[in-house]
């Protein structure tokens, strides 16, 4: 079973790779993900944790989490 940090996680990879959020774009807020993909904060920490270490977002101090890069697959 995928832990729902992962599956938010592959959501966004997914949007990502198709085009519906490219590289500068903002992503929604934290509770919008929630609302989103019914999932508690947690489960969305999780999953930027995870796509900040893959390279694909990047956190601006103030300003949100924003599309840094393009998945590789």
């Amino acid at each position: 079973m995928t832990a729902k940090y992962e599956r938010v996680a592959e959501a966004i990879r997914e949007q990502i790779r198709t085009g519906k959020l490219s590289v500068g774009d903002k992503l929604p807020s934290t509770t919008a993900l929630q609302t989103q993909h019914g999932v508690s904060y947690g489960s969305i920490r999780g999953a930027m944790l995870v796509l900040k270490a893959e390279g694909l977002v990047e956190g601006r101090q103030g300003e949100g989490v924003y599309v840094k890069a393009k998945p590789a697959r």
